[in-house]
């Protein structure tokens, strides 16, 4: 009963921070000109990358309004991570696997790395970037060792971790160092 309702919750939660982030939006596109507060302020970083809108006929295309400068983006609603780099030229992007508990939209940066661990689900992994938790639930970007281990990721358990391929894994791990920014959207 406890994983249901935690689940639900949960659930609960996004949807919560969902509906606020659309209303402050709304509330901030209807105010007149000169009403918005201070001169150059914008809204929170979480309200503009959780509508980042794309482009249809280019999917890999990186979502318009997923942030500024060398940053790594990385959607839940379409399992993809986008490598931009300072001058906000997509140097790289690629698929991923997901785990059970998504990060909420928003700006992160990379709080630590590990060459090689164990992950939640037992799986030896390397590239370890991590850049937020959920309810003490890490959240990283990581390779599976052994490609060939890739399981589907079981619901029943809480897993953090964002599988990428090994040469995948390796690209980020040079590109997302220590205190990289990290945009998570929709």
């Amino acid at each position: 009963m406890a994983r249901s309702s935690s689940g639900f919750v949960a659930g609960l939660t996004a949807t919560a921070v969902a509906t606020i982030g659309f209303l402050t939006y709304r509330a901030q596109a209807d105010v007149p000109p000169g009403l918005g507060g201070r001169p150059g302020t914008s809204a929170s970083p979480a309200a503009v990358v959780s509508k980042a809108p794309r482009d249809r006929r280019h999917p890999a295309a990186l979502p318009a309004g997923s942030g500024t400068g060398e940053r790594v983006v990385y959607s839940v609603d379409d399992d993809r991570v986008w490598l931009v780099g300072a001058g906000g030229r997509v140097e790289n992007t690629f698929k991923v696997t997901p785990g059970t508990v998504d990060p909420a939209p928003g700006t992160y940066t990379v709080t630590s790395r590990s060459k090689a661990v164990t992950g939640t689900d037992g799986v030896p992994v390397e590239h370890v970037v991590r850049f937020a938790a959920v309810n003490g639930v890490v959240i990283g970007f990581s390779a599976a060792v052994d490609s060939t281990e890739q399981p589907d990721p079981d619901p029943a358990l809480q897993t953090g971790g964002i599988r990428e391929s090994r040469t995948d894994g390796d690209t980020m791990w040079m590109f997302a160092t220590i205190g990289q920014k990290v945009v998570v959207i929709r």
